[in-house]
């Protein structure tokens, strides 16, 4: 196996091990079962607000393990013995992502069948938020990465990584959930915004790492 894939193996196993990659998923599904208890019986309120709920559910769902995905390694010197074996620390980001999305993006969706049944979504409907997922989840995946790199250490990391996220993740959700509602381009502005994150947040996690070891 590569350097590369076994970081990426490296992030699977331990996330498993730690059940932080079940946690995500378990949360999620508590939103779509607790949502309706909040809203009422009402079947075409569920429906139309659905797609958005999925979607809110999975960007707190990917905000959840945040802390575990760099912090660790910094203070175990993990980061340090990868510089030291070549490693260019953008590459350690970028296998670290994917190890993220792994763990948290196919369980996702496979949750989101799920939680489709209990808001009452239509086969369309879910097959259009599946492909959202699909294409979105990556996105997400970067910015937790990116997130976690740029608060590594400091007092506090878990209430600040979400008030670093979130903000970021607002172009997510507004397209994801409006390529549920039939929003036209919404879904290629979704996978516009989630291949700009995939792409710049290696080199912005990269440099944080950098910097956090210097």
């Amino acid at each position: 196996m590569s350097g590369f894939g076994a970081i990426i193996w490296r992030e699977l196993r331990r996330g498993w091990a730690l059940g932080g990659l079940v946690l995500p998923v378990a949360f999620f599904l508590l939103v779509a079962i607790l949502f309706p208890f909040a809203i009422g019986p009402d079947g075409r309120l569920l429906a139309r607000v659905g797609g958005g709920v999925i979607w809110a559910a999975a960007l707190l769902a990917a905000l959840l393990p945040v802390e575990r995905l760099i912090a660790p390694d910094a203070e175990n010197g993990v980061l340090d013995q990868l510089a030291v074996r070549g490693f260019a620390e953008s590459t350690i980001a970028a296998a670290k992502m994917a190890g993220h999305w792994l763990g948290f993006g196919p369980p996702l969706l496979g949750a989101t069948v799920i939680a489709a049944a209990l808001l009452n979504l239509s086969g369309a409907a879910l097959g259009q938020v599946l492909i959202g997922l699909a294409i979105g989840t990556p996105g997400l995946a970067a910015l937790g990465v990116a997130t976690a790199a740029l608060t590594a250490g400091l007092r506090g990391a878990g209430g600040l990584a979400g008030l670093v996220m979130l903000p970021f993740a607002v172009p997510l959700l507004i397209f994801g959930a409006g390529s549920v509602g039939g929003e036209p381009g919404a879904l290629k502005l979704l996978g516009a915004v989630s291949l700009l994150l995939v792409a710049g947040c290696p080199f912005v996690a990269g440099a944080a790492i950098r910097m956090g070891r210097s």
